[in-house]
């Protein structure tokens, strides 16, 4: 292991002079930094540094966002009944509602989808179509890959039960089948 140099006495007076009129940003008086104890030497040829430049604190841990339901994914029903599982899955429970975010840009069809899911729902309207579009063969479309990906995230995943592919009448590979919370 390497050892610590010990700070020079020139080195020590630049120091004091470069923060010399430096003055704390909180009207709290500053911490003194943290010195850890030493092993005693049997000679103290040099007397130890005053000051000691303090460590930066270890930024804290990302925030742990407890989520209460399961990953929408397409073919996943957790929390829905085998029934209306399949009835979605078929196109069977007809959409009450749909939107068409043909020709819209990312930010524009977020924001458009958080918009029309929150009027369905106070609407208490339960199974809607979201239309995305194909895209092109090479890419895919963005929306068709991004909407799933929202869906996933607050506040729309609070508010969805399940998601399904649409059949072939309603767009096929172009659009969703939602399935919306109950209000209560």
């Amino acid at each position: 292991m390497a050892r610590k140099r010990s700070v020079s006495r020139e080195e020590e007076s630049l120091w004091r002079q470069v923060t010399g009129d430096v003055e704390p940003l909180s009207s709290e008086p500053p911490k003194e930094p943290e010195t850890r104890p030493t092993k005693a030497k049997a000679k103290k040829s040099k007397p130890e540094p005053t000051e000691a430049i303090p460590e930066t604190p270890a930024a804290p841990p990302p925030p742990v966002i407890a989520t209460q339901h399961p990953e929408l994914a397409l073919g996943k029903t957790a929390g829905l009944d085998k029934r209306n599982a399949q009835r979605l899955k078929r196109g069977q429970l007809r959409p009450e509602a749909r939107v068409d975010l043909h020709g819209m840009t990312q930010v524009e069809a977020h924001a458009e989808l958080n918009g029309f899911i929150a009027e369905c729902r106070m609407a208490d309207l339960r199974c809607v179509l979201v239309i995305t579009g194909k895209g092109s063969v090479r890419e895919g479309g963005v929306l068709r890959r991004m909407v799933p990906r929202w869906l996933n995230q607050p506040p729309l995943r609070g508010m969805v039960i399940a998601i399904e592919q649409a059949t072939p009448r309603d767009g096929g590979g172009g659009a969703y089948y939602l399935l919306l919370r109950r209000r209560r």
